[in-house]
């Protein structure tokens, strides 16, 4: 496969447009930069065949953008590039892992780019969470910017995705976006949406296109993005039914699948499509999670009209230090290490969690949060409230009286939490570079407030 794909700054308008509700790290601070690019080619549309394989069924040209933030200096760089499917779930461009991940890419000297390789992305769209007055076209927002912008539909958006991973390989020709940095591997990354699209690129597109060294797959259901067809957006909905699928075990490239509660149960069901660990294959099912949280919205929490604070769980530093070890594993072999799934039980009722002593998920990844607990941190929404809440879970308080019970005084409690913190981080579940920040979680104010009741 060619790349087939060329590069022209975008530098009209008024500057790039992406859905963002927190602010990461001060870019040029850590000797960063960042620009934006229209990327054009031509990419092929696939439907699958009465064998199980790929069919070729049309081609077609595209013009779609990709945000760059990288080193300035080759030596600051670490020779990664991780290349993010931006998700369309709002009906407009997001990138949740660079929320997630950004601390991590500009201390250790990453190169992160997103791509819009879907339909919705570039011509707008409603969405799949509720947030239609998201979903305006890029060239009705910005016509100067993004005027020039076309895409053929989702049918061509694995193509397009590969496509662009090709020509980022690297190159000292003028313009391209990668110019003066040594490339040594692309890892593409993708959470929701766009996680269910990466799982279907990696069973039936990453052998082919042989473009990407590793995938980190975030928050995927039980199903795949299906292939999709021309001139519009795919239909999500089917990646929430049917038969569960696996990832492949034909894959020539370590995949690893972070998973939330969410998405192991409620409508996500991913606990129907459960396998083993494999040297092609990690799965984190982290505790206390939920499909999105806190990190996610910020500030911002209250504009989304739930009726309980939403997760504030620890998964940051579990995709964190999953990253971390996807580097290693594509750079010496040296595989991630492995976790329980999360405790599942299903009586003849429903699959349901097993729940400790004060209400967290047993098992799983496990982070100071839920083993040290001031609050119950879930991310399964059991009552009728709107999609947005579904996917961003809730934290609830524990009473006084239990955190009297549990902890005789606020320093026996920061002790354990400690402890905690240092177990996670020596099973290789958090990066050492990230304990101050860990440790800053810790809710000693909610265990003085209970001392009224020791």
């Amino acid at each position: 496969m060619s790349s087939r794909v060329t590069f022209t700054e975008l530098t009209d308008g008024h500057g790039h447009t992406i859905l963002s509700a927190t602010p990461g790290p001060e870019l040029a601070a850590h000797g960063y930069d960042e620009r934006e690019y229209a990327a054009a080619g031509r990419a092929r549309r696939y439907g699958t065949a009465s064998s199980g394989e790929l069919d070729e069924l049309a081609s077609a040209d595209f013009t779609t953008r990709i945000l760059v933030r990288r080193p300035r200096d080759d030596a600051d760089f670490n020779g990664h590039v991780v290349v993010e499917w931006f998700n369309v779930s709002s009906g407009m461009d997001a990138a949740p892992e660079y929320t997630y991940l950004a601390p991590e890419f500009v201390r250790s000297g990453y190169a992160w780019i997103g791509v819009s390789a879907q339909y919705t992305g570039i011509e707008g769209g409603d969405g799949s969470v509720g947030m239609a007055e998201m979903g305006m076209r890029l060239a009705d927002k910005d016509p100067d910017r993004y005027g020039t912008l076309h895409h053929p539909g989702d049918g061509y958006s694995y193509d397009i995705f590969g496509s662009i991973g090709l020509a980022l390989a690297g190159s000292d020709a003028p313009g391209h976006p990668l110019t003066g940095l040594t490339v040594r591997r692309l890892l593409a990354v993708g959470e929701s949406q766009s996680a269910m699209a990466l799982t279907t690129y990696a069973n039936h597109f990453a052998n082919r296109h042989n473009a990407f060294h590793g995938i980190l797959i975030h928050s995927r259901s039980m199903g795949a993005l299906p292939l999709g067809d021309a001139g519009g957006p795919v239909d999500i909905d089917e990646a929430y039914r049917g038969t569960p699928v696996r990832i492949s075990t034909d894959l020539a490239i370590p995949v690893f699948v972070v998973q939330t509660e969410t998405d192991v149960l409620t409508d996500f069901r991913y606990v129907l499509a459960r396998q083993p660990d494999s040297p092609r294959l990690r799965v984190w099912e982290v505790a206390g999670t939920s499909h999105a949280d806190h990190v996610q919205i910020g500030e911002y929490e209250s504009m989304l009209g739930c009726p309980d604070p939403v997760n504030r769980g620890q998964q940051r530093f579990v995709l964190r230090a999953a990253l971390h070890h996807l580097r290693g594993w594509v750079d010496d072999g040296t595989e991630p290490p492995t976790a329980p799934p999360l405790l599942v039980t299903d009586s003849g009722a429903g699959h349901r969690f097993e729940l400790d002593e004060v209400g967290n998920v047993r098992d799983g990844v496990r982070t100071p949060c839920v083993d040290v607990a001031t609050q119950v941190l879930s991310g399964v929404v059991e009552e009728q409230v709107p999609r947005i809440c579904v996917l961003f879970g809730r934290t609830t308080p524990l009473p006084p009286t239990v955190l009297a019970d549990l902890y005789p005084n606020p320093d026996v409690y920061l002790e354990q939490y400690t402890a905690a913190a240092d177990t996670a981080i020596g099973a290789g579940f958090v990066r050492p570079d990230d304990r101050a920040e860990l440790l800053a979680d810790a809710r000693t104010d909610l265990v003085a407030d209970a001392d009224a009741f020791r």
